[in-house]
C-alpha cells in the first residue's frame, strides 16, 4: 500500500514565508491608450478601452466603421452578451481589412471572458472565450499609513487586493478599525498576465498581518470542496463568528484612497461594541443562528437579536431599518445582511450598538476567544 507523505504545516509555512523574503515586486497595468496596429497583410488592428459616455456606435463612427456592419454585429451577439451592454473601461480590438471592413470584434466583458464576434459571412458569428492568462507568483508587502488600502499599490486593484486580504483574516482582524499606523503587511499573490502586461491579481497564496503586535498567518489550501485559509499549525481561520457585524468588502465597494477610513468603534466595557458608522451600511451577523427578536424596542430602536449554537447570542441595535425576511424564527447565516445602520431610539448619531452575550453574560467582541473551524484533514 502507498503511504501519503504529510508534510507538517510548520514546514509548509515556513516554505510559504521563505517566498516572501525577497523585496516585494509592484504591478501596474498603467492607463490603457488607444493604438491603431498596421499589422500584416494589409490588416489593420485598433485596440482601446471604452471611454467616459462612449457606446459601440459612438465608436465605429470615430473609426469611420459602417454601421450597417455592426448592425449585424448586434443581430449576431444578441443572444450571447448585448453590444449595448458595455462599460468604461473595458478593454476591445477590432480588426478591419485593407477596405476597412470589420472583420472581427473582441470586446473584454469583465476579468473572466471576451466577447467574441467574427466575419462569416454572409454575417457574423459571435461566442464566448475565457481569457487566457498566464499566471505568475508576486509578492507585494509594506507598513500601513493610515488604512490598508492606502498602503497598497495599483490603484482599483489594491481596494479588490484589500477587500480579499479582510475576507481571509475576517475571523480574527476588523480591518475597519483594527489597523494602527506602523502595522505591516506582506502577501503572496497570483498575478494574472496578458500579452506581456499584468491585469490584475488572482488568488491569495498566503498573508501574513502584524497588527498592534499581534501576527496573523494564513495559507491557501484545498481541501476538495472548495480553498479556504488555515494557520501555521493547519487551523482553519474560520470561526464561529466574524471579528465584525460591518464588512469590510461592503464599506469599500466605493472606498479609494482617502485618508479617513468611515468607521470608528467605541467600546464600553462588559457591554459592547459602538460603531459609528453612515447611515445606510449594511449590518451582518456575525455567525450562523436564529432571529429570536426583530421589531422597534425602547432606546435601542430597531432591533435584531440572533441566537446562536452554544448559548451565545448578538444584538444589532439603532438600525435605520430591518432587511426584508427578518423576523423572528428566521434563519440566519454567516454575513447575511440583517439591517442597516441607523440612529434610531436613544442615539445621538448613526451607529451600530453591537453586543455578544454568552448564558445572558456580556462579552467583549473585540477580546473574547471564540470557537474556530476545524484543521487541514
Amino acid at each position: 500500500m502507498r503511504k501519503k507523505l504529510v508534510v507538517p504545516s510548520a514546514i509548509l509555512g515556513a516554505v510559504v514565508l521563505a517566498l516572501f523574503l525577497g523585496d516585494p515586486v509592484v504591478r501596474d497595468p498603467g492607463p490603457a491608450g488607444g493604438s491603431v496596429d498596421p499589422g500584416t497583410g494589409g490588416l489593420r488592428e485598433i485596440a482601446d478601452t471604452v471611454r467616459k459616455g462612449e457606446t459601440v456606435s459612438t465608436i465605429f463612427e470615430k473609426h469611420h466603421l459602417d454601421l450597417g456592419e455592426l448592425f449585424r454585429m448586434r443581430q449576431a451577439s444578441a443572444g450571447i452578451h448585448r453590444l449595448r451592454d458595455i462599460s468604461e473601461g473595458r478593454p476591445y480590438t477590432i480588426t478591419l481589412d485593407p477596405d476597412n471592413n470589420v472583420l472581427s470584434l473582441a470586446y473584454h466583458i469583465d476579468d473572466e471572458e471576451i466577447l467574441r464576434i467574427v466575419r462569416s459571412e454572409p454575417g457574423y458569428r459571435a461566442d464566448k472565450v475565457a481569457i487566457e492568462y498566464e499566471r505568475r507568483i508576486g509578492t507585494l508587502g509594506g507598513v500601513v499609513r493610515s488604512n490598508i488600502v492606502s498602503s497598497l499599490p495599483g490603484g482599483g486593484e489594491s481596494v479588490l487586493l484589500a477587500i480579499e486580504l479582510s475576507d481571509i483574516f475576517s475571523w480574527d482582524v476588523d480591518f475597519n478599525t483594527d489597523f494602527r499606523k506602523g502595522d505591516t503587511f506582506r502577501i503572496l499573490v497570483e498575478e494574472r498576465w496578458l500579452d506581456g502586461a499584468f491585469r490584475n491579481y488572482g488568488d491569495i497564496l498566503a498573508a501574513e498581518l502584524s497588527v498592534d503586535g499581534h501576527v496573523y498567518r494564513a495559507y491557501r489550501f484545498d481541501t476538495g470542496n472548495r480553498p479556504a485559509y488555515f494557520d501555521d499549525e493547519g487551523k482553519s481561520l474560520r470561526k464561529a463568528f466574524l471579528k465584525a457585524p460591518l464588512s469590510y468588502r461592503r464599506i469599500s465597494s466605493g472606498f479609494t484612497k482617502r485618508r479617513v477610513h468611515p468607521i470608528l468603534k467605541i467600546a464600553r466595557p462588559h457591554l459592547g461594541v459602538d460603531y459609528a458608522a453612515p447611515a445606510g451600511t449594511p449590518v451582518s451577523t456575525v455567525g450562523d443562528g436564529a432571529v429570536i427578536f426583530a421589531g422597534y424596542k425602547g432606546p435601542n430602536g430597531n432591533l435584531v437579536i440572533v441566537r446562536h449554537p452554544n448559548g451565545y447570542t448578538t444584538s444589532y441595535g439603532h438600525l435605520s431599518r430591518i432587511a426584508k425576511g427578518i423576523r423572528r424564527g428566521a434563519q440566519v447565516r454567516q454575513g447575511d445582511v440583517i439591517g442597516k445602520v441607523g440612529s434610531t431610539g436613544l442615539s445621538t448619531g448613526p451607529h451600530l450598538d453591537f453586543r455578544l452575550r454568552r448564558h445572558g453574560k456580556f462579552l467583549n467582541p473585540l477580546t473574547e476567544n471564540l470557537p474556530r473551524g476545524g484543521a487541514i484533514p
